[in-house]
């Protein structure tokens, strides 16, 4: 009896194990794209909310990431047949998230483990979904990397490195470039809290992202109302030929 009252006082005297949460903002959760745009930045910040003091058995590292909608995509391999460059492979990958940026207080690889970041799907190479791959297919992972080699270029996938700023392991911030490619959908900002490899916690939130104005109505037409956006445009084509022609014949005269 004396023994479980001594060990129920050292639990009582031993310090609280800290619970680490994400508190974080955005400096804007909706993004208007017009006839003007040309890209626009997001500021994600926050700060560690905690009710006893910081473990320190490792050090705290945030990463944040912003992601588009996923969409399949079709990729293929073109080889050369006597000159001639033409499509030999073709895997349909299911799911690749339509932009995608990251940022982090350290290098990904050194501060999350490989089983941590399966959980999560933290990485870009982690979001992307590939259920199966044609027999003769032997190589499917080159297809997920020409994914990601090609929208690097296209300024649609991103990393900026160790961009996050970490204060007194308390308050966080970073930016993220948005480009003016971007697909029309739902983004998420996910904030990542590890320590020792491990996520401790996470936070989500929504960016919306929409065409507005002129923009919205030709989309909304050339969707909604096929035939009709069709004749338009080619009533559109019709009109600025002629009026091409008609210019040209007034110089001509003059």
């Amino acid at each position: 009896m004396m023994l479980r009252i001594l060990l129920a006082l050292i639990l009582m005297a031993a310090p609280a194990l800290a619970e680490e949460k994400v508190v974080a903002g955005l400096s804007q959760d909706n993004v208007s794209i017009t006839a003007t745009f040309d890209g626009t930045g997001i500021l994600v910040f926050g700060a560690v909310k905690r009710e006893a003091p910081a473990p320190t058995h490792a050090p705290l590292h945030v990463v944040i990431e912003v992601s588009g909608p996923p969409h399949a995509v079709t990729v293929r391999r073109k080889e050369k047949v006597l000159g001639i460059w033409i499509n030999r492979d073709t895997i349909e990958v299911d799911s690749a998230p339509s932009f995608y940026a990251i940022a982090a207080t350290a290098p990904l690889s050194e501060i999350v483990s490989e089983t941590e970041n399966l959980r999560h799907k933290i990485s870009v190479d982690r979001l992307i979904r590939m259920v199966g791959a044609p027999d003769h297919i032997s190589d499917a992972e080159n297809f997920v990397e020409a994914v990601i080699r090609i929208r690097r270029d296209n300024g649609l996938y991103t990393d900026t490195g160790t961009s996050v700023q970490l204060t007194d392991e308390t308050l966080f911030k970073t930016e993220f470039d948005l480009p003016s490619n971007l697909v029309e959908g739902d983004y998420s900002a996910r904030i990542f809290l590890i320590r020792g490899t491990e996520v401790v916690d996470s936070f989500e939130t929504a960016i919306a992202v929409r065409k507005v104005g002129l923009e919205r109505w030709i989309y909304n037409l050339a969707h909604q109302r096929p035939l009709i956006y069709g004749l338009l445009s080619l009533a559109i084509a019709i009109a600025a030929g002629w009026l091409a022609s008609a210019v040209f014949r007034v110089l001509r005269l003059n």
